[in-house]
């Protein structure tokens, strides 16, 4: 027992060397900052801020990692070094992941026309910590976003590995087993999960001007003004767009929950309510390939598991 504590600060010296080593390799992004993809992200987000259009424009800052980003068919080429952390992990017990935040800076607008080059490093593997989750470590890595040679933004992605506190010791988690994602909730969005825990969804609205808004802010982007209150969403709404997620699949994420009749893809909506907000959820109640847009829908709250309560949206087929 007293060499435990040796033993640990050995591995843990092991895991620190990992810092300041790259996490992938250098990457160059796909296309150019572009005025469709600015479009098309406002649109969807329902921003209409005059600062993302005209002769002037700039990228909206929370896009950045859209211009890094590898798409379906290819991605970038992680390290050695990355790869041989997490098998250290792996092997060490610390076998399970999740992602826990990520943090953005953005020193310098991005325009459209600008082309971006980016790296990306292993910042910091932390000591032993004990969350609910179980005991692990946490690995955040940086990337650095360039325009033209010029540090235009910062991205940390941070994951927790770690060994399930309640896991059986004589079973490993199978595919059959895992859970639904969980949410992230932080200060500014905890009304939120409070009331989708009583099956209430609640829509942020300014005491300023009386906009709604979602998802919830710390602030009005109308006004500035940082009071609010709250409504229930009657519920009701139509589908704006939607996905079909194929790929990669998922294991928490059954036929069964979607549709009877559905056999592995499923539905992801951008649902426009009542009240005239836009919520990401499933269509569920529906085969897949029968959600169409302007579908009629109606909301709903699913138990995927003893602390999992979720909104989704039953599809309203004629």
């Amino acid at each position: 027992m007293n060499g435990e504590p040796e033993i640990h600060e050995e591995f843990e010296a092991r895991l620190k060397a990992y810092e300041g080593r790259p996490a992938a390799a250098t990457g160059v992004g796909r296309d150019p900052v572009n005025e469709p993809m600015i479009r098309h992200w406002c649109e969807a987000m329902g921003d209409t801020s005059p600062a993302y259009t005209g002769p002037d424009a700039i990228a909206p800052p929370t896009m950045l990692q859209a211009w890094t980003m590898a798409g379906l068919t290819r991605r970038p080429e992680r390290t050695a070094a990355y790869d041989e952390l997490l098998r250290l992990l792996d092997e060490s017990g610390y076998d399970a992941v999740v992602a826990t935040d990520c943090e953005q800076e953005y020193p310098r607008p991005l325009r459209p026309g600008d082309e971006i080059t980016f790296d990306s490093v292993i910042e910091s593997v932390s000591g032993l910590k004990t969350t609910k989750l179980g005991a692990g470590h946490f690995v955040t890595t940086r990337t650095d976003i360039r325009a033209g040679g010029e540090l235009a933004g910062t991205h940390r992605f941070r994951i927790l590995k770690y060994s399930p506190a309640h896991r059986p010791k004589d079973q490993t988690p199978g595919p059959a087993k895992e859970r639904r994602p969980r949410p992230v909730i932080n200060r500014d969005n905890a009304g939120f999960w409070e009331g989708v825990a009583r099956h209430e969804l609640l829509i942020q609205r300014c005491t300023g001007c009386g906009d709604l808004r979602f998802p919830w802010l710390p602030g009005c982007n109308s006004c500035g003004c940082p009071e609010w209150d709250t409504v229930e969403a009657s519920g009701e709404g139509t589908v704006y767009s939607y996905v079909v997620m194929h790929h990669p699949p998922f294991p928490a994420f059954t036929a069964s929950d979607h549709a009877a009749d559905a056999a592995g893809p499923y539905a992801v909506g951008l649902i426009e309510l009542a009240e005239g907000v836009r919520i990401v959820s499933n269509v569920v109640g529906v085969p897949y390939d029968k959600v169409r847009i302007g579908m009629p829908v109606r909301l709903e709250f699913r138990r995927y598991d003893d602390a999992l309560v979720l909104p989704v949206f039953q599809g309203v087929t004629r």
